[in-house]
């Protein structure tokens, strides 16, 4: 049995993205209702307001989201599970082994599932062999008190730090974004490998997890 969560964030914060159709907001991978799955969440352009989403806001056909895992233990990707828009729907490849490893992709060829691409009136939901799917406009999940981090890291609020959750303010709350999910049976992962740290000795009881990361690449 797998126990697995993992949450990484990057709202705005790369400036080589910033403001383009592949700026990654959140990843985040679980559990799922059946413990036997885990679910991907890959999340990009935010921030947006859930007014404008449609009209601002589109996957682009020319960016490939790539969710990379690792089951050996090496942290290389060892499967990928890809998501490629066309019109309105998402295509989604995977997991399977990656053609190469690093910064060069190529679309896999096999295991093809779609979805269509909801919008903020019709929400799709695509279950496959095992495997569901979801592409489109979703609140924001991330919870962050944005303008009290900006003080503290000015000096302003200095040296009273920042609120308690009972004080802060959500600067999330009620933005959008877009989002990838997939669900995907653990028997397709492959077996989870021990953590690093607890083979050296320094964690008790850490369950085998994946070791998982997101991509954005662009086509040239």
């Amino acid at each position: 049995m797998l126990t697995l969560f993992l949450m990484s964030s990057d709202h705005i914060d790369a400036p080589n993205v910033t403001g383009t159709t592949s700026d990654l907001a959140d990843f985040y991978a679980f559990e799922g209702d059946n413990p036997d799955n885990t679910v991907f969440v890959v999340t990009l352009q935010g921030i947006l307001t859930p007014g404008g989403i449609t009209d601002n806001a589109n996957f682009d056909e020319d960016v490939l989201v790539e969710i990379k895992i690792d089951n050996t233990g090496d942290f290389v990707e060892d499967l990928v599970i890809q998501a490629i828009k066309r019109d309105s729907i998402m295509y989604f490849f995977g997991p399977v082994a990656p053609s190469s490893t690093g910064l060069e992709r190529e679309i896999a060829t096999v295991q093809r599932d779609s979805v269509l691409i909801s919008t903020s009136e019709n929400v799709y939901v695509e279950t496959i062999n095992g495997k569901r799917f979801f592409a489109g406009p979703r609140r924001d999940p991330f919870y962050f008190d944005f303008n009290r981090f900006n003080d503290v890291a000015s000096g302003a609020a200095a040296p009273d730090g920042f609120f308690p959750q009972t004080a802060a303010n959500d600067f999330f709350e009620g933005l959008n974004t877009l989002a990838i999910v997939v669900e995907v049976p653990n028997s397709m992962l492959g077996n989870a490998p021990v953590h690093i740290l607890e083979t050296e000795g320094n964690i008790n009881g850490l369950p085998p997890s994946y070791n998982v990361w997101v991509t954005t690449n662009r086509k040239q």
